[in-house]
């Protein structure tokens, strides 16, 4: 899923109810992590739920794709972390630094929809996205 038809996906649906119901769904299309995988290394700081977050680095970031894989205990925040990682997942780190998530979450019609501590949740996924691009990137030199 890449950004332009989360967007176009996202149009289609009238209400609010409806794309609830389309973010839970994609989050049910998550793969599961590991028993490993949720470990405190993986764990998002700043959500109210439980958020786990796997970054894997192929060659040199700064032209490889980073892949993003997650997790969480709640169906809505797993639907989020699918929008998280259909945004950044499988671009380089220089394109994941360079998107702007707010400006794609008011395309969806989230900020206007999600409690503050979901937003709060969804930002600290981003800015831990964006921590681990830059960290790869420096790593490549």
């Amino acid at each position: 899923m890449d950004i332009d038809s989360l967007i176009d996906d996202f149009s289609f649906l009238d209400d609010w109810e409806d794309r609830y119901r389309f973010v839970i769904e994609l989050g049910k299309e998550l793969a599961p992590l590991s028993d490993e995988e949720h470990s405190a290394a993986n764990k998002v700081q700043g959500c109210v739920s439980q958020v786990w977050l796997v970054t894997e680095t192929r060659g040199n970031a700064a032209s490889s794709p980073i892949t993003f894989r997650g997790d969480s205990d709640a169906f809505i925040v797993r639907g989020l972390i699918a929008i998280v990682l259909g945004i950044y997942s499988g671009k380089t780190a220089d394109e994941i630094l360079a998107i702007d998530a707010r400006d794609i979450f008011q395309k969806l019609g989230l900020n206007e929809h999600l409690s503050p501590q979901r937003s709060n949740g969804l930002y600290s996924m981003v800015e831990r996205v964006k921590s681990d691009a830059a960290a790869a990137l420096a790593a490549a030199g």
